[in-house]
């Protein structure tokens, strides 16, 4: 694979350029459809960054809540399209509402934020892609580890080859809780790292392997284990749960001449950590080198404001964000592809009678 298709694919190689939160400026107006408890945060921080036109919800007294703590305006979502004011509309309502309330939005002329995942069904997903583009509209993916600064620095780091070459990528992203009802671990949890990695790579992977967990209903996975293997021969793994005693967040990047581990988890000065660790193949075993880790300074940002900034830099710009539409088909893919995986193999361990029940619950 040539190297400019695989900076299309994940823009690996090139250097990332910090987010200004300070930067409100613009003028451009964003309504918040969703006030529940990822909602409010999205709220804050367009309040907070002096762009917040409104909010919508369809409890009413949640919303009329949220808009006076906000100093805002509560309005329908039809209204709210029909507000010249608002020039673009921030999504976070139930995945499987996504695809329904963002086409209305681009069809009325809004720019686009939704949350993570894009839609829980590829051609879906596809769509508002296509759509997005036709319209010359802003699309953008709530993948916000993307805009975390350590995330950022971890991608400068791998692209000016302080870790030589990638070999083996794992994230481990586990928790007790928040268990879902519309979407599993996969769709829930995978969007983060699955983006991520595809970022440090800057590639598709070519080979994919799944393993769900039926612990608590028999239809939802309560845990994944995702393989991934690249063109180029890079290997990653995703560790996925939120039936986790502890809460763990922790990426860990293994390269030729070194290693890196984000900790999200950790105070902020050690969330990036440099391991120069090495092995040497000169002799006749393979010996390791172990090095002391070096912190990787990182100014300290609120990752979700950084997110929403970059949504309003790049209406205001007219350029495309960093998580656009084609960066949100591209995890989706991933995630498609696990997910059939993962369906076919409890399909199989149901039995031809439970299979059957299995298939119709989902459609297939």
């Amino acid at each position: 694979m040539s190297r400019s298709r695989r900076a299309g694919l994940g823009q690996r190689g090139q250097t990332l350029h910090s987010i200004d939160p300070r930067d409100t400026s613009t003028g451009v107006r964003v309504a918040v459809v969703g006030c529940g408890a990822w909602g409010k945060n999205l709220v804050r921080c367009f309040a907070e960054l002096g762009c917040l036109g409104a909010v919508a919800d369809h409890h009413a007294e949640t919303v009329e809540a949220v808009a006076t703590r906000h100093g805002s305006r509560a309005l329908s979502f039809e209204q709210i399209l029909a507000e010249p004011a608002i020039q673009s509309v921030a999504i976070a309502t139930q995945p499987s509402t996504h695809h329904h309330l963002a086409t209305c939005a681009l069809l009325a002329g809004k720019h686009v934020f939704v949350e993570k995942p894009l839609a829980l069904d590829l051609r879906q997903a596809e769509e508002l892609t296509a759509l997005a583009r036709r319209l010359d509209r802003r699309l953008m993916v709530g993948h916000i580890l993307q805009y975390h600064p350590a995330v950022s620095a971890l991608r400068n780091l791998v692209a000016a080859g302080a870790v030589g070459r990638l070999l083996r990528l794992q994230a481990d992203r586990m928790n007790l809780g928040a268990i879902r009802r519309e979407e599993d671990v996969l769709w829930c949890l995978g969007p983060h790292d699955v983006s991520v990695i595809l970022a440090l790579v800057g590639a598709a992977p070519n080979k994919l392997h799944a393993i769900g967990g039926y612990h608590l209903r028999e239809t939802v996975a309560d845990a994944v284990t995702l393989h991934l293997s690249f063109p180029a021969g890079e290997q990653a793994q995703v560790n996925l749960s939120w039936l986790h005693p502890v809460k763990e967040h922790r990426l860990t990047v293994i390269g030729s001449q070194g290693m890196i581990v984000f900790d999200d988890g950790a105070p902020w000065e050690r969330k990036l950590l440099l391991y120069p660790h090495v092995v040497d193949m000169a002799g006749d075993s393979p010996t390791a080198i172990r090095a002391e880790p070096r912190p990787i300074a990182v100014e300290e940002h609120e990752p979700l404001k950084l997110e929403c900034q970059h949504f309003i830099d790049c209406i205001a710009q007219g350029r495309e964000p960093r998580t656009d539409g084609a960066e949100g088909l591209r995890v989706m893919r991933v995630l498609a592809r696990a997910g059939a995986m993962m369906n076919s193999a409890r399909s199989r361990r149901a039995g031809p009678e439970r299979a059957g029940s299995v298939k119709r619950r989902l459609n297939l």
